[in-house]
C-alpha cells in the first residue's frame, strides 16, 4: 500500500497509531545511522538512499510493518536474527509492532 505523502513527517501522521510508535523508532535509528544518507518519500515511503540508490526503507502495510533492507550482504549477515519473523530477499515483514527487536534492526543499519 503505498502513501501519497509528499514527506516523511506526513507519512507518519498518517499511520495507524498502533504503529505510530514503531514506526517514529525506525525512522529515527535511520537519521541516527544513515548519516551519508538522504531522506525522501520514494515508491510511497519513506526511502534512505545514497549516491541515488536507495539500501533501506519502511512501510505500514496493510497486515505488516515492512522493513527493506536492499543490501543483499548486510541482510544475509544477520538473516539468522530473524528467525522468527517472515523474512525474504530484502524484506522484513513483521505482523506485531511489539514483535520488533530494534537491537538487531539497529545493528543492520550501523
Amino acid at each position: 500500500m503505498q502513501s501519497t505523502a509528499a514527506t516523511v513527517d506526513a507519512y507518519l501522521a498518517e499511520v495507524p497509531a498502533d504503529r505510530y510508535a514503531a514506526l517514529t523508532q525506525l525512522r529515527t535509528f535511520c537519521r541516527q545511522h544513515l548519516v551519508d544518507f538522504t531522506e525522501s518519500m520514494t515508491y510511497g515511503m519513506p526511502c534512505y538512499s545514497r549516491h541515488g540508490v536507495v539500501e533501506v526503507a519502511f512501510a505500514s502495510q496493510k497486515n505488516n510493518i515492512a522493513l527493506y533492507i536492499l543490501r543483499k550482504d548486510v541482510l544475509d549477515a544477520h538473516r539468522a536474527a530473524f528467525a522468527k519473523s517472515a523474512i525474504g530477499k530484502g524484506c522484513i515483514r513483521y505482523s506485531n509492532p511489539a514483535k520488533i527487536d530494534f537491537a538487531v534492526v539497529e545493528r543492520l543499519l550501523v
